[in-house]
C-alpha cells in the first residue's frame, strides 16, 4: 500500500460527504425541526436504552454467586448478534455500493485504481451496515462502564474495540457477495438474495436452539445447581470476532486486564488481514461481477399466465384505474427482489416471536396464571402493533417514493392522486391485517387467554392496522424519496424515522386508553363483583377515545398527503 494511494482514496468518499452536507444545508432545508426532532429522538433513546440495561445490570449484580457471570453472558450473546446482523447487513449493502450504485459508471471511467475503489466502497458499506448497531449498542456498553464503575481506559478500549469489530464483518461481506455474483449469471439478484435469506432462517433456528433461553428463567429444568452454572458458563466459539470483542471488555468489568490487550490485537490483525486480503481476492472477482451484473433479469413469475389470471380475479371488484395501479404495484413489488425476498426474513422472525409465547413458563410464576395470561396477552397487543410498524417501515412507507423518476406519469394519467393514494393504501392493507391476525391469533392461542381478551385484542389490532398503513402512505407521501439507489434507502431518512415516531405515538395512545377499561373488567371479573354504573361510563370514554384516535390515524396523514404531493412540481 503505497503512500499516493493511501492518501487519495478518501477523495472518492467526499462526493458523498458533499452529498450529505448539501442535502442538510441547502438553503431551502435549513430548518431546524428536523435536526433538533433527530437530536431530541436519539438522546431520549440513549437515555432509555441506558436506563432499562443499568437496570438489568444492577439486578445481576444482586445475584450472589453468578450474577456477574448473567450479565458476561448477555454481553456475549448481544455482541454475537451484533456480528450476526453486520455480516448479513454487509452482504447485502455491498451489492448495492459494489455493483449497483448509479456513480459506478462515472468511477469506473476515471483513472482510479481498483484499490482506492475497493478502500471507498467498502468504508461506504461499512457506514451504511453499522450505523444502527451503533445506534442501540453504544447505551448498553455505557450502561456496562457506568454499572462496574469503570474508568477511562474502558472506554479507549472500547473505540479500539468496535472499530475492528464493524471492519470485520464488511470486508466479509464484501468478499461473499462478490462470489455470489461471479457465481450467479447476470443480475440474477433474486436467487443471491433467497439463498442469503435461507441461510438467515437456519442460523437464527440453531442460534435459537443452541442457546435455549427457556432453560436459563427455569433452574429447575437442571438437575443440580453446579449443572446449572456450568449452561451459564459455556464459552463461545473461540474463533470468532464476537468472542474476542467480549473478551476485550470482560476484564474491565472483572478487574482483571491481563488478557484484553491480547485479544484486542486478535481484532485488528484480523481486521488488517481481512482488508488486505479482501482487496487481493475482490481484484480479480469484481469487474467480472460487474459485468454480470449490468445484464437485464427476465421477469418470469410476473409473466406467467397464471399470475396474471390471478391478480385479475383478485382486483376485479376495484374500479378500473385502481385495478390498473394494483396490478402495476403487484408487479413491481415482484420483480424488486430486494424486496419480496425480505418475506423469508419476516416469516423467521415471526416465528422466532410466536416460538418465545409457546415456551414462557407461566405455571411456574408467583402470580396468577388468569391474571398473568391475559397481561402479557394485553402488552403483547402492543408489541403486535410495533412488529407491524417496523414491517409497514419497511413496506408501506416507500410505497409512493418507490414510483421514482415515473411518478410524472401518474401525474399526467387520467387518475386523481386520491385514487393513487387509495390503491397504495389497500394493496399495502390487506397483507399486514393478516400478519396482525396470525401474530395476535396464535400467540393468544399459546398464552390460553379469556375469550373477552381474544376478542378485544384481535378487533383492536384489526382497526390498529387501518392506522398504522395509512400513517405509513400518508407521511411517505409527504417526505417522498423518488432519487434513491435501492429501496432500503428509503425508509432511513427523515420521512422513516417521523414516520416510526409516529406510529409509536399511536400504538400507545390506543394501548394507554384501553389499559384502565381493560384492567376494570378483569379485577370485577377477578372478585367476582359487578361493575357499577360510573366504570361502565368510563369504559365506554376510555374505548370512544381509541375510535376517534383510530379515525384521526386513518383520514388526516391521507389527506395531508394527498395535498403534499398535489403541490409539487416536476
Amino acid at each position: 500500500m503505497n503512500r499516493v494511494f493511501t492518501k487519495a482514496w478518501p477523495v472518492l468518499l467526499r462526493p458523498k460527504i458533499m452529498g450529505l452536507t448539501n442535502r442538510w444545508g441547502h438553503p431551502e432545508k435549513r430548518s431546524l425541526f428536523k435536526p433538533l426532532l433527530l437530536t431530541f429522538l436519539a438522546v431520549g433513546f440513549w437515555v432509555l436504552t441506558f436506563l432499562v440495561f443499568q437496570r438489568v445490570l444492577l439486578y445481576f449484580r444482586s445475584v450472589d454467586l453468578f450474577g456477574d457471570l448473567l450479565a458476561s453472558k448477555l454481553l456475549a450473546m448481544m455482541l454475537l448478534t451484533f456480528f450476526s446482523i453486520l455480516l448479513f447487513s454487509n452482504v447485502i449493502s455491498s451489492l448495492s455500493t459494489f455493483f449497483l450504485a448509479e456513480d459506478l459508471h462515472l468511477v469506473l471511467s476515471c483513472p482510479v485504481s481498483f484499490n482506492r475503489l475497493y478502500y471507498a466502497r467498502l468504508t461506504e458499506t461499512a457506514i451504511h451496515s453499522s450505523w444502527m448497531i451503533l445506534l442501540f449498542g453504544l447505551p448498553v456498553f455505557f450502561a456496562y462502564g457506568w454499572v462496574y464503575h469503570s474508568s477511562l481506559e474502558y472506554y479507549l478500549v472500547l473505540i479500539g474495540t468496535l472499530i475492528p469489530f464493524l471492519i470485520i464483518p464488511a470486508a466479509l461481506g464484501t468478499l461473499f457477495s462478490m462470489v455470489l455474483v461471479n457465481i450467479f449469471p447476470a443480475r440474477r439478484t433474486k436467487e443471491i438474495l433467497f439463498l442469503l435469506s435461507v441461510i438467515l432462517v437456519i442460523g437464527l433456528y440453531f442460534l435459537l436452539r443452541f442457546l435455549q433461553p427457556e432453560r436459563l428463567v427455569d433452574p429447575k429444568s437442571f438437575a443440580g445447581l453446579v449443572e446449572y452454572f456450568t449452561a451459564l458458563n459455556t464459552p463461545s466459539w473461540p474463533f470468532l470476532p464476537s468472542f474476542w470483542a467480549t473478551e476485550s471488555l470482560l476484564p474491565f468489568y472483572q478487574g482483571d486486564r491481563a488478557n484484553s490487550g491480547f485479544f484486542l490485537g486478535l481484532l485488528w490483525s484480523t481486521a488488517g488481514a481481512m482488508g488486505v486480503l479482501g482487496n487481493w481476492a475482490s481484484g480479480g472477482l469484481f469487474f467480472n461481477g460487474w459485468n454480470k451484473s449490468q445484464e437485464a433479469r427476465r421477469a418470469r413469475l410476473t409473466q406467467s399466465p397464471l399470475i396474471n389470471r390471478f391478480m385479475r380475479q383478485i382486483s376485479r371488484p376495484l374500479d378500473p384505474r385502481l385495478k390498473a395501479l394494483a396490478i402495476k404495484d403487484f408487479k413491481c413489488f415482484f420483480r424488486d427482489t430486494t424486496q419480496w425476498a425480505q418475506l423469508i426474513l419476516l416469516s423467521a422472525l415471526v416465528v422466532v416471536y410466536l416460538y418465545n409465547f409457546s415456551v414462557l413458563p407461566l405455571d411456574k410464576s408467583p402470580m396468577p396464571t388468569f391474571f398473568l395470561q391475559n397481561l402479557i396477552s394485553f402488552l403483547n397487543m402492543g408489541l403486535a402493533g410495533f412488529v407491524l410498524s417496523a414491517v409497514a417501515g419497511r413496506f408501506v412507507f416507500p410505497a409512493v417514493s418507490l414510483e421514482g423518476s415515473s411518478f410524472w406519469i401518474i401525474r399526467s394519467a387520467p387518475v386523481s392522486l386520491r385514487s393513487f393514494l387509495r390503491s397504495k393504501f389497500l394493496m399495502s392493507l390487506f397483507p399486514l391485517l393478516i400478519l396482525a391476525e396470525v401474530l395476535i391469533f396464535l400467540s393468544n392461542y399459546f398464552l390460553r387467554v379469556s375469550p373477552f381478551m381474544m376478542i378485544l385484542s384481535g378487533v383492536t389490532i384489526f382497526f390498529m392496522a387501518f392506522g398504522i398503513v395509512s400513517l405509513g402512505i400518508g407521511v411517505g407521501a409527504i417526505y417522498p424519496r423518488f432519487r434513491v439507489e435501492n429501496a432500503a434507502q428509503i425508509a432511513s431518512g427523515f420521512g422513516g424515522f417521523f414516520f416510526m415516531i409516529l406510529s409509536m405515538l399511536f400504538i400507545g395512545g390506543v394501548v394507554i386508553l384501553e389499559a384502565w377499561p381493560v384492567y376494570t373488567i378483569f379485577m370485577g371479573e377477578f372478585h367476582q363483583r359487578a361493575l357499577s354504573s360510573l366504570e361502565w361510563t368510563g369504559i365506554a370514554l376510555s374505548f370512544a377515545g381509541v375510535v376517534v384516535l383510530m379515525g384521526v390515524a386513518v383520514i388526516v396523514p391521507m389527506r395531508l398527503g394527498i395535498k403534499r404531493i398535489s403541490e409539487m412540481d416536476f
